[in-house]
């Protein structure tokens, strides 16, 4: 039988990281949703500041998603979407929960992906500055 270990962040890390990126929001005066999920893509901690859009829940959960089950960046999606056949755009802009703009980075520990963070209700590149902020402690 052949039976692969796949190391995967821990709760308390991803506390810690949700906690990161939330103080970086507000001292920014932005609302946001944070999403930690794990190596499988499931929730480890899930936080909404009051006033965030509602919207941004889903759109949290979802770059921490795309994320981890592909180990970029959702924003590097852009950039490979236009230089990718038309097939491959059209199928993955059509999965559910793919997202293709910023603000959802994978968790790395010793080089391996064990996880990833999806922030969002600001812009664009303030979502993905919050994402940087809550990795820049690891």
């Amino acid at each position: 039988m052949d039976i692969e270990m796949i190391a995967s962040l821990g709760l308390a890390s991803a506390e810690k990281l949700a906690d990161r990126a939330l103080a970086a929001a507000s001292e920014a005066g932005v609302n946001i949703c944070v999403a930690i999920v794990d190596r499988a893509g499931y929730p480890l901690v899930f936080k909404r500041q009051p006033g965030a859009p509602f919207h941004s829940i889903d759109i949290a959960l979802d770059k921490a998603y795309t994320a981890v089950s592909f180990g970029l960046p959702t924003a590097k999606w852009d950039k490979r979407l236009a230089e990718g056949s038309e097939m491959l755009r059209h199928g993955l802009m059509h999965r559910e929960r793919f997202v293709s703009f910023g603000g959802g980075l994978p968790i790395k520990h010793e080089g391996q992906r064990v996880g990833a963070i999806g922030i969002s209700g600001g812009s664009e590149a303030q979502d993905v500055a919050f994402c940087e902020a809550a990795l820049a402690g690891l």
